[in-house]
């Protein structure tokens, strides 16, 4: 992935650990699936003003943050599976969605918060 992102994929990153542990103990259903759940089943931010204010918050330029998921949708899917982004708020909830599947399967940052 760029590199060009990295200053606003950490600040992010650190936001969604937070998510992660303020609600990985309301899930009991299998661990693979903990990032749909998380991070797919309902968004994350919801209002297209809400998510604009956001985007500024962690410093991520619209063309930035656009170039970002498509690049991760062209290396998952192809050329084909690239959607355009018309709106703040499916583009926030599709970079929550990417940043959210590192921590949890590359990082695996909810190691931590489970009990056997």
């Amino acid at each position: 992935m760029n590199t060009d992102f990295r200053h606003w994929i950490n600040p992010i990153k650190e936001e969604l650990k937070e998510h992660i542990e303020d609600n990985i103990h309301y899930y009991d259903g299998c661990i693979d699936d903990l990032h749909h759940h998380l991070f797919n089943e309902d968004y994350y931010l919801i209002g297209y003003y809400n998510c604009e204010q956001w985007l500024k918050k962690h410093g991520v330029n619209i063309f930035d943050g656009i170039a970002f998921v498509q690049e991760y949708e062209e290396e998952n899917f192809g050329t084909q599976g690239v959607r355009r982004y018309e709106d703040a708020e499916r583009l926030v909830n599709m970079i929550v969605y990417i940043i959210g599947e590192d921590l949890i399967y590359n990082e695996q940052y909810h190691k931590q918060f489970i009990t056997n």
